[in-house]
């Protein structure tokens, strides 16, 4: 049993290109020092003294201008090309983070927020068409689970470790981590990637004349239906790092250093399951159920925070049911959407899927902290397992109208990694 667990793991790690690798690390070395985002709410509220409210705002704007960068990412990665929009998205990132740390005023932390997350976030979409043209289409899932798993092992390092060095050496510090980080990874990225290289190797694999003209992604109706399902469910999940770290401070009165640990719990999770269950699932249920579970998950993770009297097991049993939800869902949901997409209007495609998320840091915040100053976290946590279920609905819907989901009549069809020998699907 142990040896085949093992098996399996180490063979979900397979046939993946050198540039997936690459790509990843450089990934993993910018969220290592993530450390401003997860501790925002709590920068605003208890280090600024700004109100609930107006944390909220200051999300809010945050996702306004990351749906900015997610589009003009999107456009500028077919364009002028994904290797361009990386390199420059992180590395003025990077310097804008430090500028952030010196300013106070509110109307100028709302200035600086926009600003950060319309050049940060321009790193999305252009990331997942880095990858998407370096990796094969019959293990691009795997890719994207490598470099979500290399993001998710920063992302465990980096709160952990920013919880610490707030409470040592305050706030001030994070913006500097974050910054230089960015930076590096832009030089990194700019190193590592060959656009040339990647192009003939693509043309290899996948290029054949389309049989139909291109789909513009704003005429794909299947694909607008499961981006509104996909923004929902954003929304309920994005609560993990502005909603829930101030529950955990200001009712559950946890420390920064536990609450950075929470955080690390999630990232942890999904760099040790998320490859061999990625590896397995793909070959034993759809895209969409798939999608739908994780979503439902991340009802129940929030749900369970009502289900009892506060404590850190309660605190510790929602996160680990929000991050299998991340699991199930998110591979899933970046391969359902490279795979409606081809070569020329990939980066339109995902610069869409990127604004999903964006839409559901503009309104996810706002109104959630709304919700909790007005009526308390427990309405909170339920009206958000009311919209995960709301999600699952919609995603079975899409699997019961469509039964091929992700698959468009102008794309390949994506095969299927081959299993190792003695396996059956």
């Amino acid at each position: 049993m142990l040896a085949r667990t093992l098996s399996t793991y180490i063979a979900s790690f397979s046939g993946l290109s050198r540039s997936a690798w690459l790509i990843s690390f450089a990934s993993f070395v910018n969220r290592s020092g993530t450390m401003v985002l997860p501790f925002m709410s709590l920068y605003l509220t208890t280090e600024l003294g700004f109100s609930l409210e107006q944390a909220g705002v200051a999300m809010t704007l945050f996702g306004l201008g990351s749906l900015t960068g997610s589009y003009l990412g999107g456009y500028l990665s077919d364009k002028i090309g994904y290797h361009r929009v990386l390199f420059w998205s992180l590395f003025l990132g990077g310097a804008l983070f430090m500028v952030l740390g010196f300013v106070k005023s509110l109307h100028g932390i709302y200035l600086m927020i926009f600003l950060l997350s319309s050049i940060g976030e321009a790193f999305r979409p252009a990331t997942m068409s880095a990858l998407a043209a370096h990796s094969k289409p019959e293990n691009r899932t795997r890719s994207y689970s490598l470099m979500r798993m290399s993001i998710n092992l920063g992302f465990t390092i980096g709160p952990a470790i920013g919880g610490v060095l707030a409470a040592w050496k305050g706030y001030q510090t994070l913006f500097w981590v974050d910054g230089i980080t960015c930076m590096a990874s832009a030089i990194f990225f700019r190193s590592i990637l060959n656009p040339q290289k990647a192009a003939n190797a693509v043309k290899t694999v996948e290029q054949k004349p389309l049989e139909q003209p291109i789909l513009s992604p704003y005429r794909d109706t299947q694909y607008l239906l499961f981006l509104l399902l996909t923004t929902v469910g954003a929304i309920v999940f994005l609560q993990i790092i502005s909603t829930l770290p101030v529950y955990y401070k200001q009712d559950m009165h946890l420390s920064e250093g536990k609450i950075g640990g929470l955080l690390a719990l999630n990232g942890l999770i999904v760099f040790l399951m998320e490859m061999p269950l990625v590896y397995t699932l793909e070959r034993k249920m759809k895209r969409l159920n798939c999608i739908g579970a994780g979503v439902l998950m991340y009802g129940l993770g929030f749900a369970v925070l009502n289900s009892a009297p506060q404590s850190l097991v309660i605190a510790v049993l929602g996160m680990i049911a929000i991050s299998i939800g991340e699991i199930f869902n998110m591979p899933f949901s970046n391969s359902y959407a490279l795979g409606r997409t081809t070569d020329a209007n990939r980066g339109k495609y995902m610069g869409l899927y990127a604004m999903t998320y964006s839409l559901a840091h503009i309104s996810g915040p706002y109104f959630s902290m709304k919700i909790a100053e007005k009526h308390g976290f427990d309405t909170l946590w339920y009206i958000s397992a009311v919209l995960s279920l709301f999600a699952f609905s919609g995603f079975m819907m899409m699997k019961k109208r469509n039964p091929d989901p992700g698959k468009h009549p102008n794309i390949q069809k994506e095969e299927l990694v081959p299993l190792p020998a003695g396996q059956s699907s």
